[in-house]
């Protein structure tokens, strides 16, 4: 006969620890300043600080510390400021921008982003040329093989970078959210 004393316990899951609602802080955030490619990040990081909020509070606490370091750190900021404009806004330059651009990126390199671009964005560009090099660029699109999407996306991150850096100098806007506001 077994005493009551020693009956063991029934295996339950851990109760969960309810954050202040940094997680869903977090979601709302991303979710109104990235683009929906960048959609899949943030739904990470809720689901990484959702389950966070399962262990010790102890623990739950040193992640959000380490999360706020994240944010901290000069390759995340980068990270998230790439995934905040993206090669396809940069349909929301002006004409004028765009020409500042299209003069300082690498023919070649502009071949491969448009490679991936979509209609309006690669009408956009190719009409923000002269004759020659629209004619240029667009054979150089026809005669060029299939490339893998990383590869394109890399050029287009690149391209994204100068536009961040005529910015830094002042030669371009980047227009963050919807581009329907007008300048006067």
């Amino acid at each position: 006969m077994v005493n009551a004393a020693h009956r063991r316990r029934p295996v339950t899951a851990p109760r969960r620890r309810h954050s202040s609602g940094a997680a869903l802080l977090v979601a709302a955030a991303l979710t109104l300043a990235i683009p929906a490619r960048a959609a899949e990040c943030g739904l990470e990081l809720v689901l990484a600080m959702d389950v966070s909020r399962s262990v010790v509070k102890a623990e739950f606490e040193l992640q959000m510390g380490g999360l706020a370091l994240a944010f901290r750190d000069p390759e995340v900021a980068e990270a998230v400021r790439n995934l905040m404009f993206t090669f396809s806004d940069i349909s929301k330059l002006t004409d004028r921008e765009l020409q500042i651009l299209l003069r300082e990126v690498d023919q070649k390199d502009l071949v491969i982003a448009l490679k991936a671009a979509d209609e309006e964005l690669k009408d956009k560009i190719l009409g923000n040329m002269s004759e020659r090099v629209r004619t240029f660029i667009s054979e150089e699109m026809e005669f060029l093989g299939p490339m893998r999407l990383s590869e394109v996306e890399e050029v287009q991150l690149r391209i994204v970078q100068q536009v961040r850096q005529l910015e830094e100098q002042g030669q371009v806007t980047i227009v963050r959210g919807e581009a329907d506001d007008t300048f006067v």
